[in-house]
């Protein structure tokens, strides 16, 4: 079995809501992992459409922080696309199966995965880390301090994966 993954300081970005939403998506990586690994085949359906949709959201929320940052999106879009067209073909992959796939196979998706997560918060968002620290750990474009945290996250986009 693999071992799962478990969110750390050294992958903080530097802004509330980039870290929060990657604590959860390590948090999924690690579900669909286990439904790989148990070879739950609804599960992982469940959890793959349920990472793609989240994926979505938080693609859009880094590209709103990124161009307030004045960030080069270029990367972010590129990276962002290839992650979502490789998810799609390993979950195509894996559902042609059902279930039936082989020890190598969940091993190589579940590592796929894990450096997947770990390469998309270092090499993709990391670099908008300095630009971050310029600014309160609780930044978010439009928001000032004379408006509550509690405001603030109010003004982002909630997404559950179940709408």
């Amino acid at each position: 079995m693999t071992s799962l993954l478990i969110w750390t300081n050294k992958l903080s970005v530097g802004n509330v809501v980039i870290d929060a939403e990657h604590r959860k998506l390590i948090g999924m990586v690690n579900d669909t992992i286990r439904a790989v690994q148990t070879r739950d085949f609804l599960a992982l359906k469940h959890e793959m459409e349920h990472l793609e949709k989240w994926l979505h959201a938080h693609f859009a929320i880094e590209e709103k922080i990124a161009r307030a940052l004045e960030f080069s999106s270029a990367q972010l879009k590129s990276a962002q696309q290839y992650s979502l067209e490789t998810l799609r073909r390993l979950k195509d992959g894996l559902e042609a199966e059902y279930g039936m796939w082989s020890i190598n196979t969940a091993a190589h998706f579940s590592c796929f995965l894990k450096q997947w997560i770990i390469e998309h918060i270092t090499r993709v968002d990391m670099p908008m880390k300095p630009m971050l620290q310029a600014h309160n750990y609780n930044f978010w474009p439009g928001y000032t301090a004379k408006y509550s945290y509690t405001a603030m996250m109010e003004t982002i986009p909630c997404h559950t994966g179940y709408e």
